[in-house]
């Protein structure tokens, strides 16, 4: 049991740092400020890549986190 779960719990991270490293950076900084940052795009977000690869990111993060614990619990 602890062998599977920790198995499971490495795959999730993996998928974890790959979501992260996939994502792109906030490159909004001082532009916000003007407004500059209202786009089409991103009125549009949700249905965008980033916005299933932060999908993705936070999906795993919670399965990591719930692992770790049972993972604490069975050993």
């Amino acid at each position: 049991m602890v062998t599977a779960i920790s198995i499971v719990l490495i795959l999730v991270a993996l998928f974890m740092i790959v979501t992260v490293l996939l994502q792109s950076s906030e490159d909004d900084g001082i532009s916000a400020l003007s407004g500059k940052s209202d786009s089409y795009f991103s009125k549009t977000k949700s249905k965008t890549l980033e916005a299933k690869l932060a999908m993705g990111t936070k999906v795993a993060a919670a399965a990591f986190v719930v692992l770790c614990l049972l993972l604490l619990i069975v050993k």
